[in-house]
């Protein structure tokens, strides 16, 4: 089965590349990135993060892509196309068990968004409203019922996205979300910095100190720069099996990462000058977004409106994401299973109903159940970020930089000599693939392992 057919393939390179970037984005730039930023150098953090991104993961990103087009079909299948060996197929089953982790805990957070997007709606954070965000928040996901609730809510709309197919379904539902992603938190960027106190944000953010950069900064660097583009997962390799043949991968590559990017330092710009201004501590994480923003906008000037931007903008990350996570899931089902796109779309949706709950559940009544002192929910996180991801990102520039002949590669990201590529860029961008790459990613799991 080739995924490469007009019925399963982007109409456009916009709609693709809209596509990859909605991958990319995603709860994590919302909050992760400010926080590593300011905990880690601020500016130095940046320079350092733009330089592995560009430098490590954006040759990765594009070797996904390669990896996609060239193979035209699901993961295992390109696997299996671009290596000429059937045993490459694993690589891609890891590729879908890892979105099918990810997915697991995600559409449990996934469901938090739409609450608070509801509660926004009804003016619950709206200035001088009173509101205990912290027993709000942790009464809401220990309880039962109503998170599953929402998570289902989630899955249900993720799905529906994913029957429409490629064109009616994932293009264009990015090509509309991205612009309007951009949009919103752009708007609630120039209300964050224009609060009294902001300027501490921003300094936050930007002001370069380097007696706060350490070894662990350039790993938290690495980790974040493969975390927020989602390598190792597939999704490239996934869109780019429905790529048309005229893409400029390398092009589109850069476009991504560059997006990816722009959106983290907005989402900084319009969080942090915020959390300053109202003498917050940034050290929030999750709560940051959950917890302590929501009480921000309830002393802020619009603060009601600010807070359905910010919500509407927080939904949209998490949906465009879901939906790329769902994708690779779909499609690896319809290749091994041989069934049709909505009786796999209809089984990963029932089978992440389930893991769902669990998750949900395990933060209240099944809380108690840990392992290795983590609950289920942390663990599903733990080991799909910290191994499965690393270990598909290991796969995929092996199966490129050793698997994959030189001349192919070129003819990949020329697109049969259709397109100028400098032989110089492709050379590097090959030998950072074949040797750079795996070094740097083993050597990082040495160094968080050891």
């Amino acid at each position: 089965m080739s995924a490469n057919r007009p019925g399963d393939s982007f109409s456009s390179n916009f709609g693709m590349v809209a596509a990859a970037i909605g991958s990319a984005i995603g709860l994590g730039n919302l909050w992760r990135f400010p926080y590593l930023v300011g905990q880690n150098g601020g500016a130095a953090f940046i320079i350092v993060y733009l330089i592995i991104t560009l430098v490590i993961s954006t040759p990765i990103l594009l070797s996904e892509m390669v990896i996609g087009r060239r193979g035209g079909g699901s993961p295992r299948q390109s696997y299996i196309a671009v290596s000429g060996r059937k045993g490459w197929g694993v690589a891609g089953i890891i590729g879908m068990v890892t979105c099918f982790m990810i997915m697991s805990f995600y559409v449990v957070v996934g469901g938090w968004t739409i609450k608070y997007l509801v509660l926004s709606l009804q003016m619950a954070f709206a200035r001088g409203a009173q509101i205990d965000s912290v027993g709000l928040f942790s009464g809401f996901v220990g309880s039962s019922f109503p998170p599953i609730a929402y998570a289902g809510l989630f899955i249900v709309l993720t799905l529906v996205i994913i029957c429409l197919g490629v064109q009616k379904g994932i293009e264009a539902t990015s090509k509309l979300m991205m612009p309007m992603l951009f949009v919103l938190i752009i708007l609630i960027g120039i209300r964050s910095v224009t609060l009294p106190g902001a300027e501490a944000g921003l300094e936050y953010l930007f002001k370069p100190d380097f007696s706060s950069f350490t070894f662990s900064s350039l790993l938290a660097a690495l980790g974040q720069s493969f975390f927020s583009l989602s390598l190792g997962a597939c999704m490239l390799i996934t869109y780019g099996a429905y790529t048309p043949r005229s893409s400029n991968l390398v092009r589109n590559a850069a476009v991504i990462t560059v997006s990816d990017t722009f959106f983290a330092v907005l989402a900084g710009c319009a969080i942090m000058p915020a959390v300053f201004a109202f003498g917050i501590n940034p050290s929030e994480g999750a709560g940051l977004v959950f917890v302590t923003l929501p009480q921000i906008f309830t002393q802020m000037p619009l603060g009601g409106l600010c807070s359905i931007l910010f919500f509407v903008a927080l939904f949209m990350a998490a949906i465009s994401s879901s939906v790329s996570l769902f994708e690779v899931i779909a499609a690896s089902l319809m290749d091994i299973c041989k069934i049709s796109r909505g009786k796999a779309a209809a089984i990963t949706g029932v089978t992440l109903m389930i893991t769902g709950c669990i998750c949900s559940l395990s933060q209240g009544v099944l809380k108690n159940i840990t392992v290795r002192g983590m609950s289920i929910f942390d663990q599903f996180d733990y080991l799909s970020s910290n191994f499965f991801m690393t270990l598909g990102g290991l796969l995929t520039v092996i199966c490129v930089g050793w698997f994959v002949k030189k001349r192919d590669f070129m003819d990949e990201i020329t697109a049969s000599g259709h397109l100028r590529v400098s032989g110089a860029l492709a050379s590097v961008l090959f030998f950072i693939i074949k040797y750079v790459a795996p070094l740097v990613i083993v050597g990082t799991a040495i160094s968080i392992i050891f």
